[in-house]
């Protein structure tokens, strides 16, 4: 089947279907020899109908390179099925040109479904955008939440805490500013994270 392996020149070199009135006899003629095993009626029966063949596929397909790629595909189905065609049911042309129509519409659908799923892929795969306004919503009222809590401490805690915490200094630094003992700073400070905690109805 080495006659089946290229289409010369993206399109068969041979003189397509044969004139006269016997045309469509020597086809079917062609056939049925091919599902004999006979190979090189096959051969003649490629040379005589591929322009056709590859002419369909490019209309269905429009594009060269798949043309060809259907139209072997299609003689090779047809030479593994040839046993199938009748020539009562109709011509040998018409049977080998609905396998090609076949094998072009599978072509299409699947190149089709192919640009579908990347379509898709690309889409789910992009980056959520952030909602940048949505972000800064939140952010204000979680620090007026903490603002109210933090107004609701007594001065001492609140004093303490907002060293600590806020302003970044070490328990020691925060006795020292307040003038008060580091045990005591240590207490107000747990005692007013405590009432934080409370306010802001976050579990210990």
């Amino acid at each position: 089947m080495d006659h089946l392996k290229s289409v010369p020149d993206g399109v068969p070199s041979t003189g397509g279907t044969p004139s006269g009135g016997d045309a469509a006899a020597r086809l079917a003629t062609l056939m049925q020899r091919s599902s004999l095993g006979d190979e090189g009626a096959f051969a003649e029966l490629y040379d005589a109908t591929s322009a056709r063949a590859y002419g369909l596929a490019l209309r269905v397909v429009r594009n060269p390179a798949h043309a060809e790629e259907v139209v072997q595909e299609a003689y090779l189905d047809a030479w593994r099925t040839s046993s199938r065609f009748e020539p009562a049911r109709g011509s040998a042309i018409g049977w080998l040109l609905t396998i090609v129509h076949r094998k072009a519409v599978d072509r299409v659908r699947s190149a089709e479904a192919a640009t579908a799923r990347d379509a898709t892929y690309h889409r789910e795969s992009q980056p959520v955008e952030h909602d940048s306004t949505l972000e800064a919503a939140h952010a204000s009222l979680e620090a007026q939440r903490v603002r109210s809590a933090v107004a609701g401490l007594t001065e001492v805690q609140r004093e303490a805490v907002e060293l600590a915490f806020f302003g970044g200094y070490t328990h020691t630094q925060v006795a020292t500013m307040l003038d008060v003992p580091v045990g005591t700073a240590k207490t107000r400070i747990r005692d007013g994270l405590i009432r934080l905690r409370d306010a802001m109805g976050v579990g210990s």
